[in-house]
C-alpha cells in the first residue's frame, strides 16, 4: 500500500506533455479572444460605417493593438513547433493551402492599416479599408474552416502524413464553423468598439450585435448538431463536451442579453468567452490525440508528437520567466488605451492618428 501511494499518478515527462498540450490551447483561446475584436471591428468598417472618416475612425480604434494580438498566433505555431514537431508537420502540411490563405488574410489587414493611414487620395484610402474589411472576414473564416475540419477525423497514414482532399477540408462542418467564428468575431469586434466610441456609436454598435445574435444562434445550434453527427466528441467525452457546449450557449445569451441591456463590457467579455470556447470545445475533443486520422490507430496521440523531456522541461522554464512579463505588457498597453476615443469629423485629423 505504501508502495502505491509513493508512486505517482503520472510522470513528470506525461506531466509537461500535458502542461504543453493546455498552454498551446490557452494560447489560442488568448488569441481568438483579442484578434477577434481585430477581425470584428475590421468586418464593422464596411457593415456599419457610414463613410471614410468613420472607417478611419474604428482602424483608429485597434490601431494600437490589432499587431500585438496578431503575436498571439505566431506564439501557438512556435510552441507547437518546439513543443510537438510531429503535431506541427502534419498540421501545416496537410493544412497548407488553407494556413496560406490565412497568411495572405493577415498581411492583407496588417498592411492595411499603415497604407490607409498613408493615403493621398479618397479612393487609395477607400481601396486599403477594402482590404483591412477582406483580411478581417477571410482570416477567420479560413482558421475555423481548418479549426472544424481537424476534429472530424483527417486521411492520414501511421507516419502521420495527411493526404486530404478536398471535400475532406470543405465541408458542411468546416463551412458552419468558419461562418461561426466569423459572427461570433463580428459581434465581439462591435462590443470592443461600444467601449471606444462616443455614446450614439456605441449605442448603434450594440443595436446592431443585438439583431446580428439571431443569425448567430442558427450557426451555433447547426454547428453542434454536426459536431454531434460528424464526431465522437459527445460520445467520447460526454460530461466535458457537453460542459463546454452549455458554457457557449450561456455565454452567447449573457452577451446578447447584455447588448440589449446596453451593457457594452459585460457584451465583450461574454463574447471573448464564447470565442475561447470554441478553442476549448476543439481541444478537448482532440485530447488525447492532436490529430484525428479516419482510421482510429493513425491518430496522433499527444505521447508520440510531443519532443524530448528535456525540450519540454527548457521550454517550461522560458514560460514561467517570460508568461508574467508578457501578460503584465499586455495588460498595461490596454489599460493606457482604455479611453474613448474623441471622434473628431476631420479627414486629416483622423488620417494623420491612424498614421501615428
Amino acid at each position: 500500500m505504501s508502495e502505491f501511494l509513493a508512486k505517482p499518478l503520472i510522470d513528470g515527462n506525461t506531466f509537461l506533455q500535458l502542461l504543453w498540450f493546455f498552454v498551446i490551447a490557452l494560447v489560442f483561446a488568448i488569441f481568438l479572444f483579442l484578434d477577434g475584436i481585430d477581425f470584428g471591428v475590421g468586418m464593422a468598417t464596411r457593415v456599419l460605417a457610414r463613410n471614410g472618416d468613420e472607417r478611419a475612425l474604428y482602424m483608429r480604434a485597434v490601431g494600437p493593438h490589432w499587431d500585438g494580438n496578431e503575436v498571439w498566433l505566431i506564439t501557438g505555431g512556435g510552441a507547437m513547433f518546439a513543443a510537438f514537431p510531429l503535431w506541427y508537420a502534419s498540421l501545416f502540411s496537410g493544412y497548407y493551402l488553407l494556413l496560406f490563405l490565412v497568411l495572405v488574410s493577415l498581411i492583407l489587414r496588417g498592411v492595411s492599416f499603415e497604407f490607409a493611414g498613408h493615403a493621398i487620395t479618397d479612393g487609395e484610402r477607400s481601396l486599403w479599408q477594402w482590404f483591412n474589411f477582406i483580411g478581417s472576414v477571410g482570416a477567420p473564416f479560413f482558421l475555423g474552416m481548418m479549426l472544424t475540419s481537424l476534429i472530424q477525423g483527417m486521411p492520414m497514414d501511421a507516419q502521420g502524413n495527411v493526404h486530404a482532399g478536398f471535400f475532406d477540408v470543405v465541408n458542411l462542418l468546416s463551412i458552419v464553423g468558419g461562418v461561426a467564428v466569423v459572427f461570433f468575431s463580428f459581434v465581439h469586434g462591435l462590443h470592443f468598439l461600444s467601449l471606444k466610441l462616443d455614446d450614439e456609436m456605441s449605442e448603434r454598435m450594440l443595436n446592431t450585435s443585438r439583431k446580428v445574435y439571431w443569425i448567430a444562434y442558427p450557426a451555433l445550434v447547426v454547428f453542434v448538431l454536426l459536431a454531434f453527427f460528424c464526431t465522437d466528441f459527445y460520445q467520447r467525452r460526454p460530461v466535458s463536451t457537453l460542459v463546454i457546449t452549455v458554457v457557449i450557449l450561456v455565454a452567447t445569451i449573457c452577451a446578447h442579453f447584455a447588448a440589449a441591456k446596453k451593457h457594452g463590457g459585460w457584451a465583450f467579455l461574454a463574447s471573448g468567452i464564447t470565442l475561447a470556447g470554441i478553442i476549448a470545445f476543439i481541444f478537448n475533443g482532440l485530447f488525447p490525440n492532436v490529430m484525428i486520422a479516419d482510421d482510429a490507430k493513425n491518430s496522433l496521440a499527444v505521447s508520440v508528437a510531443s519532443a524530448s523531456p528535456y525540450t519540454l522541461k527548457v521550454m517550461t522554464i522560458v514560460l514561467c520567466c517570460l508568461l508574467p512579463i508578457v501578460l503584465i505588457y499586455f495588460s498595461w498597453s490596454y489599460f493606457i488605451q482604455r479611453k474613448r476615443l474623441i471622434t473628431d469629423s476631420s479627414s486629416a485629423s483622423i488620417k494623420a492618428a491612424i498614421a501615428e
